[in-house]
């Protein structure tokens, strides 16, 4: 018998209630994170001024893999998941690999994101960390199970939060650079003033691209948000464009503004770059200021994180690459076991940061790694090969096709493979390229198995 709370399988569908707001501002939402308020210092400290042509590389290469995205997704409009996109581009191998790999990805960052949120409070709160990251990841799990119209709208407030938080700083940031504000009028020589635009050379410029690029990933998440408005196709077609300007705007601007309103030798890696420019600029309470805005990013991304495991996981049981059971959903068209799956990791995570924060949080983070380049790779792969087939047989249903194909696909597939190269002979990096080879491994090793499972299932269905 089948639970009445449940869909059935044939029922077993996503609804449609998220609004085209809803989705835009979750584009904008996935991109911003604690990689921009707390990671950038690392970035500016190592590079220098110049870092602002790592965050301009960077972003071209997720914008052109973006563009990619918005091409398949128009080709195939019911997806439901850009690794479905993969899926339809390569074959089920390459969806299995994708769609696994993207869940782990993402079951990572909720348990860094709820240890990093219960960190943050635990100076406020008189409770362990541990035991805030749980009540943490318990709301957000409670919102997740309501409808992912619930979801939507928080995410769409938490977001909305940080964009105001970064217009703010750059209004505030741009008077003093402009000499509005500060004692000794403009203050953009300090771009020059501290060993030159690029202080250590061009190579470490390049070599910047490596670590940002990082802090870029999360916009693809519109893609699988968009699957539950009312035009998936048309929401993530019109969102493409706006992929550059929030690029420009939020990161590579607000860079700018802190390189420009104090010294880059006085950026502390560790330490919000932002937190560090509002106290140089006198303005009280900036390092509590930036807290706030810190935890709001970090609730935004783990809200966002149980969301997209839990879909990733739904379409790949209806897709027959995970437990059946999993592709049930309730009357709110939610994925309620496939939710709590992914919630599942974090609660584990922090019950072993009990043992050693530190120790449990560093793993996390280069247990994630490169895991999303290698998934961006596939989407190029995808891509190439999927516009291939369609410019033989029905070119007119190139509706947002790839720029200047298939030259900027094929540089955008030379870059990432240039950043994995790097990270292979950067000792900081190896780690990360390591432990993201175990799962790719593994997801390759388990769909080899799928497959042949599958096909021993034809036969003696055959038979």
């Amino acid at each position: 018998m089948t639970d009445p709370a449940q869909g059935h399988g044939d029922d077993a569908s996503l609804g449609h209630s998220l609004k085209s707001r809803h989705v835009a501002m979750i584009a904008i939402g996935g991109i911003i994170g604690a990689g921009l308020f707390v990671g950038s210092s690392t970035s500016i400290a190592t590079v220098g001024p110049a870092v602002i042509v790592s965050y301009c590389l960077a972003g071209l290469i997720i914008l052109l893999i973006m563009r990619m995205l918005s091409e398949m997704a128009t080709l195939s409009p019911s997806a439901g998941s850009f690794t479905e996109l993969i899926r339809i581009g390569l074959g089920d191998g390459a969806g299995f690999v994708s769609g696994w790999l993207y869940w782990y990805f993402w079951v990572v960052v909720v348990a860094i994101e709820a240890i990093a949120g219960g960190v943050i409070l635990a100076e406020f709160l008189p409770l362990p960390a541990w035991q805030i990251g749980l009540g943490l990841l318990f709301l957000m799990t409670i919102a997740n199970l309501f409808s992912a119209r619930s979801y939507g709208e928080l995410e769409f407030w938490l977001s909305s939060a940080k964009v105001a938080a970064i217009i703010g700083f750059i209004a505030i940031a741009g008077l003093w650079a402009f000499g509005v504000t500060s004692p000794n009028g403009p203050t953009f020589g300090n771009l020059t003033a501290h060993g030159g635009f690029a202080p250590r050379g061009w190579g470490v410029v390049l070599g910047g691209v490596t670590s940002v690029i990082f802090a870029l990933c999360g916009a693809e998440i519109a893609t699988i948000a968009a699957a539950e408005s009312n035009a998936p196709a048309r929401t993530i077609a019109r969102m493409t464009g706006s992929v550059a300007l929030r690029i420009l705007l939020f990161y590579v601007l607000s860079i700018l503004l802190i390189a420009s309103v104090m010294p880059w030798t006085a950026i502390v890696p560790g330490q919000s770059p932002f937190a560090s420019a509002l106290a140089f600029m006198g303005i009280p309470a900036a390092a509590l200021i930036m807290k706030i805005v810190v935890l709001i990013a970090v609730v935004s991304c783990l809200n966002s994180g149980l969301y997209v495991t839990s879909r990733v996981l739904f379409v790949l049981a209806r897709r027959g690459h995970a437990p059946q059971w999993l592709v049930q959903v309730n009357r709110r068209r939610v994925p309620v076991r496939a939710t709590l799956i992914g919630s599942l990791f974090g609660y584990l995570a922090l019950l072993a940061s009990v043992l050693s924060p530190q120790v449990v949080f560093s793993f996390l983070v280069n247990a994630s790694g490169a895991t999303m380049l290698i998934i961006y790779l596939l989407v190029c792969l995808a891509q190439v090969r999927q516009r291939r087939l369609v410019e033989r047989s029905a070119p007119e249903r190139l509706i947002v096709p790839m720029w200047l194909f298939p030259y900027a696909t094929y540089a955008t597939i030379a870059a990432i493979v240039i950043v994995l190269m790097s990270m292979a002979f950067d000792a900081d990096l190896r780690t990360q390229l390591l432990a993201s080879a175990v799962p790719t491994i593994v997801a390759m090793a388990a769909a080899m198995i799928n497959r042949r499972r599958a096909r021993k299932a034809e036969g003696m269905a055959v038979a």
